[in-house]
């Protein structure tokens, strides 16, 4: 009888499990069930020296960090879930001073201002700038490494807006 009991109860779990799923994604996203739609419009460019391009890169991480863990699909005529906003801040700053007024490393800092709109729940809105750096030696020449920098940088900040608008951190 306790076999029988524990095969119920096992089968319960799973049928439970699969109607949460639901409503919860097990990548860690909870967006609600009326969602089903979402639009990222071309971030522009208006940090001083920003890289040619950022705008285009950075757009298209988050539309594909969207579009490849979550449910949502995208489009741009009456989407669900709105995001816009603008790259802010494109800054190269020296940090840790040695002796002789030399700096031992480089931090390359983006700034991304972000507006998130839930057009399905009114009060589902936010305004909120995301940033993220990475330290590169000062002896290296920012062209050659920039790419990857950039790529480090915008998957940090895309995560980020990711947690901030499926997760409600």
């Amino acid at each position: 009888m306790s076999a029988i009991k524990n095969r119920i109860l096992f089968l319960g779990l799973i049928l439970g499990a699969l109607l949460l799923s639901n409503c919860y994604s097990f990548k860690g996203t909870s967006i609600d069930p009326e969602v089903n739609t979402f639009y990222v419009a071309l971030f522009e460019n208006n940090a001083i020296n920003v890289v040619p391009a950022l705008d285009i890169i950075f757009t298209e991480r988050l539309r594909d960090k969207i579009r490849l863990e979550s449910r949502l699909r995208y489009n741009d005529t009456e989407p669900d879930i709105e995001f816009s906003g603008s790259i802010i801040g494109y800054d190269i700053s020296s940090v840790a001073p040695q002796a002789g007024e030399t700096t031992a490393f480089s931090r390359l800092k983006i700034t991304v201002a972000v507006d998130y709109l839930n057009n399905k729940i009114e009060d589902d809105k936010w305004k909120q700038n995301f940033n993220f750096f990475v330290d590169f030696s000062a002896d290296e020449n920012i062209i050659n490494i920039q790419d990857d920098l950039i790529t480090t940088i915008n998957n940090q900040i895309v995560e980020l807006i990711f947690q901030k608008a499926f997760n409600n951190w």
